[in-house]
């Protein structure tokens, strides 16, 4: 599987469908990181995206018929963790990757903090998210 970040031919926001999340990360208790996968030119790639709560939330109810179950997961994982980051991983067959069905998520680029912009930084592999856009059959 490869990176997201080595897919884009430019820095400029872009979008993706097709997610599957594989982990939620609970990084402290203000922030979340979220580890999904996407295809590219009908390749897998994989990428982390950094939102907040709030923005997790919204993904969680758009997560099909699955979405009242990971909404419990997630409030049972924050009200009994004690050690941060905390990991929900979905990668079995028990615990498959969370499809988000008919949704498009506009991501931002991320660049290394400690390079100057004259050394032409590659991205990371870790993303904002800019929107979350649902697809409107009819």
């Amino acid at each position: 599987m490869k990176k997201l970040s080595d897919a884009l031919v430019s820095n400029d926001d872009f979008f993706v469908e097709q997610i599957q999340l594989t982990a939620i990360v609970f990084d402290n208790t203000d922030d979340v990181t979220i580890w999904a996968t996407t295809f590219r030119d009908d390749e897998p790639h994989f990428f982390h995206l950094g939102l907040p709560f709030h923005d997790l939330d919204i993904l969680l109810r758009v997560a099909g018929d699955r979405a009242d179950t990971l909404a419990e997961e997630v409030a049972e994982a924050l009200a009994t963790t004690e050690e941060w980051p905390c990991l929900l991983e979905y990668t079995s067959a028990e615990s498959p990757p969370v499809e988000l069905p008919a949704v498009a998520l506009k991501l931002a680029v991320t660049f290394p903090a400690d390079v100057d912009e004259e050394d032409d930084p590659q991205p990371h592999n870790i993303f904002y998210l800019e929107g979350i856009y649902a697809r409107l059959s009819g």
